[in-house]
């Protein structure tokens, strides 16, 4: 059996302690990953603090989440991008031809890659939901395993 990394042990016991429930932790980190998979960057921090605030999480933990999730972030943004463009319909080889790019004005170069963006995001929606839905069970059955989670539990 694997063991957690003391760090993230002591940071979840520390959460757990602040009166959070396992189910609720859960939630925190399986959104902030998901939101920081999100194939646009610069956006994934801005929108965790919103999620944060709006939905009264754990700041701290959610943006744990986020950071932890930036390296899949960068390695996903080609294949959400394929995903999406699979989804639309849309023509792959001429959004972005290396030949025509360079001679295009910049307001069309923008409108391409707004395109590109937005077909990203749209596969993002269908692999995040799920996505959250599956590691908040996950988590929270993990996270019940924790001794100090039972006086938390207790409580709610």
């Amino acid at each position: 059996m694997r063991r957690l990394p003391v760090v993230a042990k002591r940071n979840a016991i520390l959460w757990l302690s602040q009166g959070i429930s396992p189910g609720r932790l859960a939630l925190t980190l399986a959104l902030g990953f998901a939101i920081g998979c999100i194939p646009v960057v610069g956006i994934p921090t801005a929108l965790c603090a919103v999620v944060a605030l709006a939905l009264r999480l754990n700041f701290s933990a959610i943006q744990v989440a986020n950071y932890a999730a930036m390296p899949l972030q960068l390695l996903l943004i080609v294949p959400f991008t394929r995903l999406g463009q699979w989804l639309v319909s849309a023509e792959t080889s001429r959004i972005l031809d290396a030949h025509v790019l360079p001679r295009l004005p910049s307001f069309s170069v923008a409108a391409r890659m707004s395109s590109l963006a937005g077909q990203a995001l749209l596969a993002w929606l269908l692999v995040a939901f799920p996505a959250v839905i599956l590691m908040t069970l996950a988590l929270t059955m993990m996270l019940r395993r924790i001794p100090a989670v039972t006086a938390v539990e207790a409580g709610d």
